[in-house]
């Protein structure tokens, strides 16, 4: 939340803009021309998301008929355009149609209410039931998806560099969590708060990935989009919770670039002081937790995660060692003095963050 008890939604793309720059450079038009395109879209829905926040805005309500247990999902068509949000094309409880897109994007919706709800009792990304939209193709070719603030936005891809992106639930999971923190912590979008912005999204978003799948945390691959990169890609996926700076490393894309380690943490005034990139250093903070104690992630290290996202101490501007110091806390009040508390005490240990 504001200072002044609001909640102040950001623009938040899976796609980090400098990925984007580097396609758009490139001497071939169908790699830099969708990248250019998308890109554009970006800066559009980014202004316009910032010229029509209004601070302490109330959200959409659930219909009086949607019960508080049950998502509500509407996900809609944009034909290509730029228009949101689009035709309907399927609403909560009708039958899957012959649109594969439409058709992820539901079931992606709801497997994030899913994990919300039945693991942590939250309803919704709001907590009160907030209805969940989503539209799907999005512009031509548009390399991204993203959280308005209001509803999730698909693209399509250009089948050179990235494939449709409803394909991985992760990256739904990822971008409704920009949902939950812009009603709970609401961090800064910027440097290391906005480094854990994305983070927890990862985090989230790798766990609704692994509860739909089943996994334990030592069967998860910890892939942030796997699914999405086209065959020509030299990579797995956008990034990697277990070795970040390995996702891919590509004649096109380049080389990943995240860090693991606060030694390596990179310093730079692009896409809001490096968000997408630094966040490899928490990401792998939470995958040394989560695999230490073994079994499956959500209950444990997932459970101080989302403690301390939702607690209310989780400052906005707060920086890594801020977020560590409470998962600290929160390990040794919901769990004492165990092996949950050593297991994270030892994780932001081996990533270079300290704890107060």
């Amino acid at each position: 939340m504001t200072s002044n008890g609001g909640f102040e939604p950001v623009f938040c793309t899976i796609v980090p803009p400098h990925v984007l720059d580097q396609l758009a450079r490139h001497d071939d038009p169908a790699l830099s021309g969708p990248a250019r395109r998308s890109l554009e879209h970006d800066a559009y829905q980014r202004t316009k998301r910032r010229l029509t926040t209004v601070i302490g805005a109330a959200a959409a309500a659930a219909p009086e008929s949607a019960a508080a247990d049950r998502p509500h999902r509407t996900i809609y068509d944009a034909e290509h355009t730029q228009d949101l949000p689009g035709t309907k094309a399927r609403e909560e409880g009708s039958e899957p149609g012959s649109d594969a897109s439409v058709n992820r994007a539901y079931a992606g919706l709801g497997a994030t209410f899913d994990l919300y709800l039945k693991v942590y009792g939250r309803h919704s990304i709001d907590g009160n039931g907030l209805p969940l939209d989503a539209t799907v193709h999005f512009g031509e070719g548009y390399d991204n998806a993203f959280w308005n603030g209001e509803q999730m936005v698909f693209g399509d891809g250009d089948n050179e560099v990235f494939l449709d992106f409803t394909i991985p639930v992760d990256v739904i999971g990822h971008e409704l969590t920009h949902g939950v923190t812009q009603h709970t912590a609401n961090l800064d979008y910027h440097g290391q708060s906005g480094a854990l912005n994305e983070s927890l999204s990862d985090v989230f978003g790798s766990l609704i990935k692994q509860y739909t799948l089943g996994q334990t945390a030592a069967e998860a691959d910890w892939l942030i989009g796997a699914g999405l990169l086209a065959p020509r890609v030299t990579g797995t996926a956008l990034r990697s919770m277990k070795a970040p700076g390995t996702a891919y490393d590509d004649d096109v894309l380049g080389k990943d670039p995240q860090p693991a380690r606060m030694e390596d943490y990179v310093r730079t005034s692009r896409d809001n002081g490096g968000v997408h990139i630094n966040s490899g250093i928490p990401n792998h903070a939470f995958y040394l937790a989560a695999t230490a104690l073994g079994g499956h992630s959500w209950e444990k290290a997932g459970q101080v995660w989302y403690d301390v996202l939702t607690g209310g101490d989780l400052k906005e501007d707060a920086q890594f060692t801020d977020f560590a110091t409470l998962t600290v806390k929160a390990a040794r009040e919901r769990f004492g003095a165990g092996d949950e508390l050593r297991a994270v005490q030892k994780a932001w240990e081996q990533v270079g963050v300290r704890t107060l």
